[in-house]
């Protein structure tokens, strides 16, 4: 981690009083936690994007050749 990123978020942790710092280290660390899921989510949707695009254009083939039909949205 970058030594100056750090430093400048614990002068801004010892800048909130002393009664809400754990508060605020809380909502960093769900802050952090989401940052971390949604990297994790990208990545495993870059490893399955190809997978995606062509199991959507195989339904989109099969609808064309009458062997499956659109899904309707307003039914789900």
């Amino acid at each position: 981690m970058d030594t100056s990123a750090a430093s400048t978020m614990i002068k801004m942790l010892e800048s909130v009083p002393d009664p809400l710092q754990e508060s605020v280290v809380e909502h960093m660390r769900d802050y952090i936690e989401d940052v971390r899921d949604e990297a994790r989510w990208k990545e495993l949707f870059c490893r399955t994007e190809n997978k995606l695009l062509a199991a959507a254009q195989q339904a989109r083939r099969e609808v064309f050749q009458g062997k499956g039909n659109p899904m309707d949205i307003e039914k789900l």
